[in-house]
Formats: C-alpha cells, structure tokens, sequence
C-alpha cells in the first residue's frame, strides 16, 4: 500500500472509530445492512439547523452585475427560511408529502425555498434551470408538484401553461400577478415568525426527487430520504476532514494565510455538487459563501480578490476558463487554496493550468452520481498529486464492486461495470417500477460507469455511464437527441455521442443517416432541437452518414465503432 494510501485509511480509522466524531455502525436499511454514521441527524430540519448557531457572522454574499452585493448573516438567512415555512403552511397548506418544485436560477431565494421546504418534511423537487418549457413541464407533471418557486424567466415560461398544469407559482426577484404570487412579500408579511413545527415522520421518509436524465430518453426523479441526504452530508465532512489530517503542511499554510474560509459558488444548486458540497456543508460549517448571478471569469476573478475567496470548485471547464483568463494576473487570488474540479473528467488541462497559475493549490476531485447523492470516492492534495488519474479512494459508507455484464462479480482490480452499496444511494425512481429492477440489485445500485478499483482502494473511471455526454459538467443523455431526431421526417437513423474537448471535456456530436433524396443543413437539424432542447445539450458537430449505421447481431448501434471513428472530430 503506498503511503497516502495507509495514511488515509489510518486518518479514517482515527474518525470513525468507536466514540470518534464520525463513528460507524451498522443498521439494516430495506433488509441490508449498511455502514451509518452514528451522530448523523435523522432528519433535514435537525441537519440544516446546526446551521443557526452561527449567529451574525456572513452566511451568503450575492454578486450580480451593475448591483451592490446582496448580504446575510446566518440569523438573516434563517430569519427568512423560517418565514417562508410559515407561509407555505398558513397560506398553501402545505402538507407532509407534498411536493415543491425550485425552478430559478441560482439566487439567494433558491437557498431560502429548499431549507423551508426540508426543514418542514415536504418533498423538495429541485428542476434544472436551464431546461426548455416542455422539459420543466414534463417533469412537474410528473412529480406532480403543486407548489413552484420560479423567477421571472421559469414565471414567464410556466404562466402558459397553467391552463392545464395545477401549479401555484412563488416568484422571486419578478412579476406577481394573479398566477404568481411574491415571494419577498411573503416573507416580509411573516417576519419574525418561527418555524412551523414539522410533521411527525420516518427517518426513511421521502424529502428530495432531483431529476437526471435517463437512457429512456426522458429524465427520471432520484428520490432521496432524510436518511440518504443526512449520511451524504456527514460523509462529505468526514472525508474533508480525512483528507485535511492526510495534510497537515498544506492545512498550516492555509491557516498561516489568515483568511477565513469561504467558497465561491458557480455551479448550479439544482446539481447535487451545487446543493450539498456547496451550499448545506458550509451553511452547516459556518462557512461563508459568494454566489455568482452567472458565471464569468473575469467577475470571478474580481469577487476572489474582493471576498478573499479561498474555495473554489467547480467544473473543470469552468476552473480552466478562470485559470486562463487574460486579466488573471491583474487580481489578487493569493487567498485562493482549494481547487476542484466535479462533475465531469478532468481533462489534461484542469492539472496543468493550476499548476501554471498557483505555486501550492490543494487540489481534488471526486466520483458520485445523484443516484448516490454525489457520494462515492475523493481524490484530493497528495492523493491527486500521486493519483492524478484517480477518482480517489472511497467514502467509509460504500462498498465497491465491478461486474460483469452478466452481473458476476469479478475479482479486485479488474475493468467492469460498477455496482455500489451505501446508505446515501436514493430510494429508488420515482414511479420506475422497471428502473428500479434494473438499477438496484440485493442492496446493490448498477450505475452503469465502467471502471475498477486497485488494490492501493483508489477508484479509476474508464467510461462514465456508457453512452453518457458530461459537457462542461452537464449531464447529456444521447437517448434524449436520438428520440427527438427520431420524430423529424427526414431522419433515417441518428447516433448522438461524445468527443473530446480540451475545455469542456466533451462535446455533443451527431452522426445521422437521411432518408434518400432528402437534404438537411446542419443549422436546420440545430434549429429542429432548439425547439425541445436547452442550448447546452445540442450538438457541435454534426455529421452525414451515407450508409447505414454499424450495428451488432442484436441490432444495437455500435457506439464504440463510430465514437472510435470520429474521435478526431474536435481536431478538424
């Protein structure tokens, strides 16, 4: 075992043993038994309340451009979340099981509206942002969300649909009328009141669907309880903690600079990266965050100097983009300590600009899926440094195992499909009775990522859920393109897959086959997608196939083939 590998698990042994902070013990859970930690919170409210301790030191600073920051201190944050719960249950009735969507871009209000929510014991149903009003539509429908805080671009998007769409919108920073009402109203109405008492509930009660998207071409709701969120938020602070023990020199320089903690928030909350890592670990922590109304670089690069940002983590493509700005060097980033890239594969650039731009960065990534509420492995300071090529080494809650693709274990150290067990995997889908056969096994989740883990417990990615686009942090489903291309009437065959990019780590591309004599132009197949699809999911490149698209003896098209064939696409 090399030596960052013993030290770990020595770090690890010292916070999870009997009467450590983060001590283990084993509970069953549907029948299985899992590794729990045993001083986690059993439930959302109990876990986002440790938050309030933190009294009138800064909480959360909102940068948006041509403003004046927006601030609060953790009592100004919990002043309004306990305002709001009060009215979503006076005023809406909100009742226990009861879902309620957040479909806004990343403001202050989305932080306010997801801890009023769990805090009560409703289902909370973050929604991507950035999708078009028939993909928002799709999954309100089927989360049959009632209740839907909004700003003014999802209000205008949603008010045409309230003919048939039973939803009661809460706007924030836009227009109330009779479909919307204010939400900054709302809470002025209730200041000063106290959080409503929550419902009686289970441990195992349901608390959180987020949407990813499915191979089925529509996205599926990750149903997660008290109990998989809960244990993912312990779990994210023991292994920061392991990691910090691992690394005592860069953790004294760190504190030798004097500056306090605090991150920088550029991704969105609607991910599980956003929403746990970066908003409930440091409201919990006490840690202060600065929220971005959009990501640009050179704003970033300001809010760093201004704030002494000394945490940033973020896509790869982001961390790159900031890293090679042109106006870097007219910033003081000097408080900037911690880097990490999520979300998707680090390209070679990610390690290479860092280390042109800061002489000690700790730097980190990781491996989780919203399935497993983001837990999975970590890789960060000497780990990355040793194992660059890593996804780390795993959270004390997970075991790990590959498989074959008939579901036979195979041995230790050997390429297949992953199967994890934990207790932060969700629930199930919800309402994918078919799904959920197929994705959850005796205990075992199936995610489709092919990799394996060496004997040293580093985790190593080969392929990120077969088919799966990650693009600049996105998750883009091919299945989703194809059965949209399957419906325009000059489209024989369509296979959507990944290419490399230096930037983002991958780009969309498409290969098509028409029907004969029939033309399209690449702008008129964009501009087709344009009509269903949010701008990140479509393609850059797209190709002409004259003949028909290789399949096997199944007749499955042959990814492989034809992403080995245009692999070179992105170098044309």
């Amino acid at each position: 075992m090399t030596s960052i590998a013993q030290t770990l698990k020595d770090c690890e042994a010292q916070l999870c043993g009997p009467g450590a902070p983060y001590e283990l013990e084993e509970r069953l859970v549907n029948g299985q038994p899992m590794r729990h930690f045993k001083n986690a919170p059993n439930s959302m409210r109990e876990l986002l309340d440790a938050g309030r301790q933190h009294g009138d030191a800064e909480f959360l600073v909102y940068a948006e451009p041509g403003q004046p920051e927006e601030r609060f201190s953790f009592n100004d944050f919990y002043r309004h979340v306990d305002a709001l719960a009060y009215q979503l249950v006076a005023r809406f009735d909100l009742q226990k099981g009861q879902r309620v969507a957040i479909a806004m871009r990343n403001y202050p209000e989305w932080m306010m509206a997801y801890a009023a929510v769990v805090s009560l014991g409703a289902i909370v149903v973050p929604l991507n942002s950035w999708g078009t009003a028939e993909e928002l539509e799709f999954v309100l429908r089927d989360s049959a969300a009632d209740i839907v805080f909004v700003d003014e671009r999802r209000r205008q998007a949603l008010t045409p649909l309230l003919i048939d769409l039973p939803c009661k919108l809460i706007v924030a920073r836009g227009q109330a009328d009779e479909h919307a009402v204010d939400m900054a109203a709302l809470i002025d109405e209730a200041s000063g009141k106290s959080m409503p008492q929550a419902w009686e509930f289970d441990v195992d009660d349901p608390v959180q669907i987020m949407y990813s998207s499915g191979t089925s071409g529509k996205p599926k709701g990750a149903l997660s309880t008290h109990r998989n969120i809960t244990q993912a938020l312990f779990s994210f602070e023991c292994q920061a903690i392991c990691a910090a023990m691992a690394n005592p020199a860069a953790i004294e320089k760190m504190f030798a600079a004097g500056n306090a903690p605090c991150s920088l928030l550029s991704v969105p909350l609607f991910h599980v990266s956003g929403c746990y890592a970066a908003f409930l670990v440091n409201l919990r922590g006490g840690r202060k965050i600065v929220m971005t109304y959009k990501w640009d670089a050179r704003e970033a690069l300001r809010l760093i100097e201004q704030e002494t940002v000394t945490v940033f983590s973020a896509s790869p493509s982001m961390v790159i983009d900031l890293m090679q700005h042109p106006d870097y060097d007219k910033f003081d980033t000097s408080s900037l300590f911690s880097v990490g890239g999520g979300g998707s594969a680090c390209p070679p650039a990610f390690k290479r600009v860092i280390d042109q731009r800061l002489e000690s960065a700790f730097v980190g990534t990781g491996y989780g899926m919203t399935e497993s509420n983001a837990i999975g492995s970590s890789c960060a300071g000497a780990a990355y440094e040793e194992q660059p090529g890593s996804a780390g080494t795993l959270s004390p809650l997970v075991d790990f195992k590959t498989c074959d693709e008939d579901g036979n274990d195979l041995p230790k150290g050997e390429k297949g499909e992953i199967w994890l067990r934990s207790v932060t995997n969700i629930q199930s889908y919800w309402h994918r009775p078919e799904a959920n056969a197929s994705a959850f096994k005796d205990g075992w989740m199936i995610t489709g990522d092919i990799g394996y883990i060496d004997d040293n417990g580093f985790v190593f990615l080969a392929d990120r859920a077969k088919d799966l686009i990650i693009r600049g942090g996105e998750n883009i489903y091919p299945a989703e393109i194809e059965a949209l291309l399957s419906q325009h009437p000059d489209v024989l065959e369509s296979a959507v897959f990944g290419v490399p990019d230096e930037t983002l780590g991958e780009s969309v591309a498409v290969l098509l086959r028409l029907n004969n004599g029939k033309v399209l132009s690449e702008d008129e197949v964009r501009n087709f997608l344009a009509k269903h699809l949010a701008a990140f999911k479509l393609p850059k490149y797209i190709e002409f196939a004259s003949a028909p698209l290789p399949r096997n003896p199944a007749g499955k098209v042959l990814k492989k083939d034809i992403k080995a064939e245009y692999a070179t696409l992105a170098q044309a």
